[in-house]
């Protein structure tokens, strides 16, 4: 048993522990009353109680396991020993009840007459069960709510069961002591088929927490808690359950292929502070996974810069809407291009795509131009040394400054340019783009085998004049 068990009893513990000594009271008291007058009615009773003593055992013993902490062996936690409990109690509860049930119908139809006492102090018996019966059904059920602990609640639901079989018992007596004879056996009769509903609901509910069945309108308060999360969220597979009070919600939260890993966290980071806020104490688990349909934008975009004069590919797009794939893209062509050779550009990028994913059903193209440079184009292809000296040309050309740092590779897709360069550090930010931008296109037009340009701006002090 770990160390938590056995430390100060939590309230949940006490209030189990007051049920155990009301239980094993009223039984004791039931069954000397039974005995010394012959009623059936108490004896069952008495056996009722004898079930709530031990559904009353179980329950303590369930909400001390209940509280242990999560371990390598329960990840989850111990908190379903508390409807394993609750499906004992009403288990015992069904087979005592089938026991009184017979009892009574043989003493029924039985010939002999069954003597039974209902002296004064009978009655003051049943009074004292009564206080009993109502003050633990008050208690264990404000206990349950303010814990939500299916085990108290299931405790409640005993003591006010036991109530109402009191209350048929009481009447039984009375009916006996004005002649009735059989009443006692019939009250016994209703105190069993009491006691047998109240189980069989003790059990669906308690089965339906075991086999995780999702609660009653949990779900739709979980999907409005994420409908709610700012921007837009997708999550599919949206799973919610409970376990000995607690609620448990798990999602997938779909984000794009590429997206930032610290993107994709804050978003769950969202989604978990909307569902606590909205379902109090839930243990919330967001499973993150990228959107279907990143290989397919990787071949659309590798078959878009296959095609000849394309410079960039950028902002792709997939959508289905009723079964269909509609792709959108946006390309750079070189800016000096005709209306018409850009046309015919576009419709290589098309037929390119529709070649590496057939699966499209359309393709929308949006063109723009790539800014022009003083400097004419490289048709053939340079050496690794002459394109990185070609390369800090243009960066002095524009800056006045060689590159602070510069590094030209090649990919299978093409050549790559990282480049650093120095600004003056008084432009304003919106300058130091503009000026960033301006060397990226002239980098690009200046060989078309330059597929991308990843310029960095550092700032250097303004120069003085003398």
């Amino acid at each position: 048993m770990s160390a938590h068990a056995h430390g100060p009893a939590t309230p949940q513990q006490r209030t189990a522990l007051a049920s155990v000594a009301a239980a094993g009271f009223l039984v004791i008291l039931k069954l000397g009353a039974g005995l010394a007058s012959g009623s059936l009615g108490l004896l069952a009773e008495a056996a009722h109680s004898a079930t709530d003593f031990g559904s009353a055992l179980l329950t303590f013993f369930a909400i001390r396991v209940a509280d242990r902490p999560a371990d390598s062996g329960h990840p989850y936690g111990h908190r379903k020993a508390e409807h394993l409990a609750a499906l004992g109690e009403g288990s015992f509860l069904i087979v005592m009840s089938g026991v009184i049930i017979f009892e009574s119908i043989s003493r029924i139809t039985s010939s002999q007459p069954h003597t039974v006492e209902t002296n004064w102090w009978v009655f003051a018996v049943i009074a004292i069960v009564l206080i009993v019966d109502v003050t633990r059904t008050t208690i264990s059920w404000r206990a349950a709510r303010a814990y939500s602990s299916a085990a108290l609640g299931a405790n409640a639901l005993h003591f006010a069961s036991d109530f109402a079989g009191t209350l048929a018992v009481l009447v039984g007596l009375v009916l006996v002591r004005s002649g009735v004879a059989q009443a006692d056996s019939i009250a016994a009769l209703v105190v069993a088929v009491l006691v047998v509903g109240a189980a069989v609901t003790l059990i669906r509910s308690n089965v339906g927490a075991l086999m995780d069945q999702a609660p009653a309108g949990l779900v739709e308060l979980a999907q409005e808690a994420i409908d709610a999360v700012e921007p837009p969220v997708e999550i599919r597979q949206l799973r919610v359950r409970e376990a000995g009070g607690q609620t448990f919600v798990d999602g997938v939260l779909e984000v794009e292929a590429d997206a930032p890993v610290q993107q994709g966290h804050e978003l769950a980071d969202r989604i978990e502070a909307a569902l606590h806020q909205r379902i109090p104490q839930s243990d919330v688990t967001i499973h993150i996974e990228p959107r279907e349909g990143f290989e397919l934008r990787e071949r659309v975009t590798g078959a878009a810069l296959s095609a000849q004069n394309v410079r960039e590919v950028h902002n792709v797009r997939i959508v289905k809407i009723d079964g269909r794939s509609d792709l959108s893209l946006h390309v750079k062509l070189p800016a000096g291009q005709s209306l018409a050779e850009a046309h015919a550009s576009i419709d290589d990028v098309e037929a390119a795509i529709r070649r590496a994913a057939p699966e499209v059903d359309s393709v929308h193209v949006h063109i723009e131009p790539l800014e022009l440079s003083l400097r004419a184009p490289v048709v053939a292809s340079e050496g690794p040394a002459e394109l990185h000296d070609a390369v800090s040309a243009i960066v002095l050309d524009l800056t006045g400054h060689e590159p602070l740092e510069l590094r030209v590779h090649r990919e299978p897709r093409g050549v790559v340019a990282l480049v650093t360069v120095a600004l003056d550090g008084s432009q304003t930010l919106a300058q130091a783009h503009a000026t960033a931008t301006t060397i990226e296109a002239a980098i690009r037009e200046h060989n078309r085998e330059i597929v991308d340009v990843v310029v960095h701006t550092e700032p250097v002090p303004p120069v003085r004049p003398d």
